[in-house]
């Protein structure tokens, strides 16, 4: 088995970015039941969050644009085109609201969530965000590989001309 830095990179990739994502759920199950008691683990979770997300986004980064460029190429020529023509576009987009989000927790999370309903709620909105946003740019990371894996068994004759 030869594993290479391309895959190391995408594999830190992805999971930094569920890491971050999970993160973001733990953020919102103790901030539904916030007090004085969790409040620095609610703070320690935004934290881990923004964290792991800005991992994310350095390793995807690299992985771009480093050594996306043959995989765009497969997969333009392969039959499923749109992973790259809807997904990875997609992907390049939205993954920007989700660092924002993941950048603004630990900030949201300063306040004393235990006794103000209006930072609560914030807290479970942008926690909410991430976690959406975090899945819905795995879920198209997914159809990416896919996108690569069927046109290589495919031979990458069928598809598009890009």
């Amino acid at each position: 088995m030869n594993i290479t830095a391309s895959d190391l990179i995408l594999l830190a990739h992805a999971g930094f970015g569920v890491t971050g994502c999970l993160a973001a759920l733990w953020v919102i199950v103790e901030t539904l039941n916030a007090s004085s008691s969790n409040a620095a683990r609610i703070r320690s979770a935004a934290l881990l969050t923004a964290v792991c997300i800005a991992a994310a986004w350095i390793f995807g980064g690299y992985w771009y644009v480093h050594f996306y460029a043959p995989e765009k190429a497969l997969i333009l020529k392969g039959p499923w085109p749109f992973a790259h023509d809807i997904f990875m576009e997609t992907k390049e987009h939205l993954f920007f609201i989700t660092g924002i989000l993941a950048f603004l927790l630990p900030i949201a999370t300063r306040d004393a969530l235990h006794s103000n309903a209006v930072a609560r709620r914030l807290v479970l909105a942008v926690a909410s965000l991430i976690v959406v946003t975090g899945l819905v740019v795995e879920g198209a990371g997914a159809v990416i590989g896919h996108g690569v894996k069927i046109a290589l068994l495919r031979g990458g004759a069928q598809g598009g001309t890009k």
